[in-house]
């Protein structure tokens, strides 16, 4: 089968263990090209194991997975030349300083913005003679982002990169992160447990859970298809209160507090009519989307 040109990134099938532990179970995903997605995941769900297996440093025990077009474990220079990643442990020659290593990397990319490069060293606040190893974990974090944005990726791919920044630091990372994605022709994948700056950036979400991807789609999307609902009845309700969708539901005598998927008003008025009871409908934000998804799972 073909690859669409406008998917950067296809997973298919894939599945990844270790020891007995099934850490990706058959999961699929595709990821367009242009667009900015948000991974969200419990810590060992597989978040960086989904990454570097993207990535071709660690092979899937099977499916079918192709970067750029290309298959994941078989990267022509070319396709790799194309891609960004910060990982989640920043691993960088602790000798060097901050330019050496600058001008090494650059000898790797057919294209280095060294503008961009330098522009980012100022409003960070990098000092180029500071060593490496010397360098606080944020610091070198913001290294890490400058070396993986110089080249200007067209998939840029991040696992918790922001995760030692300062709230201010992490506010210049994201603008970054937006000025990659600006053109519409570059794609980012960003893991992270800031739920608050998926929300600033990215245009799609992927929820991972048991090695599944469990929902994927326009983060519009998905704060449409979760909604909190308070009802308040004028007799007790029952315990076992029974909603079409439901994700967690807690009944205290008259009132009950719910979650909801693919809230209708058809539904709303069978609660209003069957119960005597008020509805108020409230809206989610994507943490507490992503907290009542994991709780489904633990059903």
């Amino acid at each position: 089968m073909s690859q669409p040109q406008d998917i950067a990134l296809r997973m298919e099938a894939v599945s990844k263990r270790y020891d007995h532990k099934r850490v990706l179970d058959e999961l699929s995903l595709d990821v367009p090209t242009g667009s900015v997605l948000g991974l969200l995941g419990k810590n060992g769900q597989g978040k960086t194991t989904l990454l570097k297996c993207a990535l071709g440093l660690v092979r899937p025990d099977s499916g079918v997975l192709t970067v750029l077009h290309e298959p994941a474990n078989d990267l022509s220079a070319a396709a790799k030349a194309r891609i960004g990643y910060v990982p989640q442990e920043i691993t960088l020659y602790p000798w060097m300083r901050a330019a050496q290593l600058i001008d090494y990397m650059s000898a790797f990319y057919p294209n280095w913005n060294s503008a961009l490069v330098s522009k980012l060293m100022s409003e960070w606040e990098l000092n180029p003679q500071d060593r490496v190893g010397k360098m606080s974990v944020g610091t070198r974090q913001k290294l890490a982002i400058i070396l993986a944005l110089a080249h200007e990726p067209d998939l840029l791919m991040l696992d918790e990169p922001a995760a030692s920044l300062d709230p201010l630091a992490r506010r210049e990372f994201l603008k970054a992160v937006l000025s990659v994605a600006a053109d519409g022709a570059r794609t980012v994948v960003f893991s992270t447990h800031i739920t608050s700056d998926l929300e600033r950036v990215a245009n799609r979400v992927a929820i991972l859970r048991d090695g599944k991807i469990v929902f994927d789609g326009e983060m519009d999307e998905l704060k449409d298809s979760i909604k909190r609902l308070h009802v308040s009845s004028s007799r007790a309700l029952p315990l076992a209160l029974d909603v079409p969708g439901a994700v967690r539901v807690k009944v205290d005598g008259n009132e009950a507090l719910m979650s909801v998927r693919n809230v209708s008003e058809q539904m709303l008025d069978d609660l209003r009519r069957q119960h005597d009871a008020s509805v108020r409908v409230e809206d989610l934000n994507l943490e507490d989307i992503f907290l009542e998804v994991q709780h489904a799972g633990s059903r």
